[in-house]
């Protein structure tokens, strides 16, 4: 089964969802046989490099929300974020662009670093506080999942897997992504949002069924 995954990294509720549906696979039946494929997408693009602000500012100041209400908001995602083990440092968060994390995150799926990278990089903004678009600061998260130096220095300097975050991000648009997280299950079901666990374990189940009836119908097939 493969389940294609459309984040960004200064998503929180992207580090919640993928934390439910990693606990939902930790006991079905199908989980040894799940390929996960990490998608790029930013959900504010325009995004400076330089950090201009908190995350609380920002985020009061694009949505014309009050600092209370974007607090009480940030403040009861990380009462969600705890009750799966996880700790969101919302007050320390930084809004920065994640163009280029996403780029060096293509370099880490082709050495097969993929899931390990979105993983530091997550933890790194979520809970760290990190700027994930300082490039000293990338360099250290390449360090940690053992990318190559001199790879990362290549990419950092260059334009390269650019064209990858777009297509990928256009892709979303055409299959109707409005938000992340968004998950799709063998390209047939979708689930959008940080769901509960148990929402992802139906979709496992209904993937891993239809998996099974088209392996069975296949099998009828090659049979006749």
């Amino acid at each position: 089964m493969r389940i294609d995954i459309w984040s960004d990294y200064v998503c929180p509720f992207c580090t919640v969802g993928e934390r439910h549906l990693s606990l939902a696979l930790e006991n079905h039946p199908a989980r040894e046989g799940v390929e996960i494929v990490w998608r790029s997408f930013q959900l504010d693009p325009d995004a400076p490099t330089e950090p201009e602000g908190t995350m609380v500012e920002y985020l009061s100041q694009s949505k014309g929300m009050p600092v209370g209400q974007v607090e009480a908001m940030n403040a009861s995602l990380a009462q969600r974020a705890a009750a799966v083990g996880l700790e969101f440092n919302w007050r320390e968060a930084v809004n920065a662009n994640t163009r280029d994390a996403h780029r060096l995150g293509h370099l880490a799926r082709g050495r097969g670093l993929g899931t390990a990278w979105d993983d530091t990089v997550k933890s790194g903004y979520f809970t760290q506080g990190k700027n994930v678009a300082d490039h000293d600061q990338l360099r250290v998260f390449a360090e940690q999942v053992g990318l190559e130096r001199a790879e990362v220095d290549r990419v950092l300097a260059s334009d390269e897997y650019a064209d990858a975050v777009a297509e990928e991000i256009a892709l979303a648009r055409q299959i109707g992504v409005q938000g992340v997280p968004f998950f799709v299950f063998d390209g047939r079901l979708a689930v959008s949002g940080a769901q509960p666990v148990e929402v992802f374990t139906q979709a496992l189940d209904q993937a891993d069924q239809a998996d099974q009836a088209d392996q069975a119908g296949q099998s009828v097939r090659d049979d006749q």
